[in-house]
């Protein structure tokens, strides 16, 4: 691929995450779709084109991008999950189970032993089978003697659980479920302070307001950095008010000015995870990193894995790069 064509190749691609990120399915399609006109031997397009797929509920073509991705990089830990997230999806319990085991074999010649429990785990969970409850637990052997960190400890504990309970309980039972997204519970909510009846309205609404006005005269100044900080000002204050709904507001205000700006869309993570909506944070953090990755940003990477050590530091589709 010569230089031009792979910079027109790099361009779509940060063109359908920017509009991913935004919320904008369609935009993001059309750019993932010019993507792979340029470059249709190359996996990542439709690895992003099938998860903008799945999450607008086009299960069949979301399967198929998965797929064309799988043909291409068959060990594609994205294309893995989000295959399986759309099996799960469908209700196609046992396909989902043997990528989820495809899954747990690619994480286990990475060395990832913690994240190929896990996935061993769900997809027993998905699909009772000796072959699966003998996987899990080999692991669960494997964790006991060879981890030593906190994220082996955990998926010990899990994998115990899962052994512990009787093989007929269906899913749906299982408190927490989020089939939808790969069966991923969400985090619980972080405790926020509850807002002061005498003060916390007045105050969020003072913070809009500046913000505004700040804006506005930003925008006047082509002044884009003063946008952000009051943004970001005034949303961590509506935060720290308990005030979720207004902090959202407050970023989405900014990224109308400032729809690519990685500190926005961060500040918007941490508050997905305050809403407890763990997909749609996880979601945002790989965006973010594809991103990042195309930009060579490496400040937004380590706010990144910050956030991840933080908050999700026990999640799969993380793990592999922040973990």
């Amino acid at each position: 691929m010569s230089e031009a064509l792979y910079e027109r190749y790099k361009d779509a691609l940060r063109r359908g995450h920017i509009a991913a990120l935004r919320g904008r399915p369609e935009e993001a399609l059309a750019a993932y779709r010019e993507a792979i006109e340029i470059a249709p031997d190359r996996a990542l397009p439709y690895t992003s084109l099938g998860g903008v797929l799945l999450r607008s509920g086009r299960l069949d073509e979301a399967l198929t991008a998965f797929d064309h991705s799988l043909e291409r990089a068959p060990a594609d830990e994205t294309a893995l999950r989000g295959r399986a997230d759309v099996l799960i999806a469908a209700n196609r319990r046992v396909e989902a189970a043997e990528t989820l085991d495809r899954l747990s074999a690619v994480l286990d010649g990475q060395g990832r032993l913690a994240d190929a429990c896990d996935a061993a785990r769900e997809g027993l969970v998905l699909a009772e089978s000796r072959d699966r409850r003998r996987d899990v637990e080999t692991f669960a052997r494997r964790l006991r003697s060879e981890g030593r960190d906190m994220a082996s400890t955990q998926a010990l504990g899990r994998a115990l659980d899962i052994l512990r309970e009787p093989a007929s309980r269906p899913r749906e039972a299982r408190a927490g479920d989020e089939p939808e997204a790969g069966g991923v519970a969400p985090e619980s909510p972080r405790p926020l302070p509850m807002p002061d009846p005498a003060s916390g309205p007045t105050a969020a609404t003072r913070a809009r307001e500046d913000l505004m006005v700040a804006a506005e005269a930003a925008m006047d100044a082509d002044d884009a950095g003063s946008v952000r900080t009051t943004a970001l000002a005034a949303s961590a204050a509506q935060r720290r008010a308990g005030l979720l709904e207004a902090a959202l507001d407050t970023c989405y205000m900014a990224l109308a000015l400032l729809p690519a700006d990685p500190q926005i869309h961060l500040a918007l993570a941490s508050l997905y995870l305050d809403r407890g909506w763990r997909v749609s944070a996880v979601d945002k953090i790989i965006l973010l990193g594809r991103l990042a990755d195309l930009d060579d940003d490496d400040a937004t990477h380590d706010r990144l894995a910050g956030l991840v050590a933080e908050r999700l530091h026990d999640e799969p589709r993380l793990a592999a790069r922040y973990g």
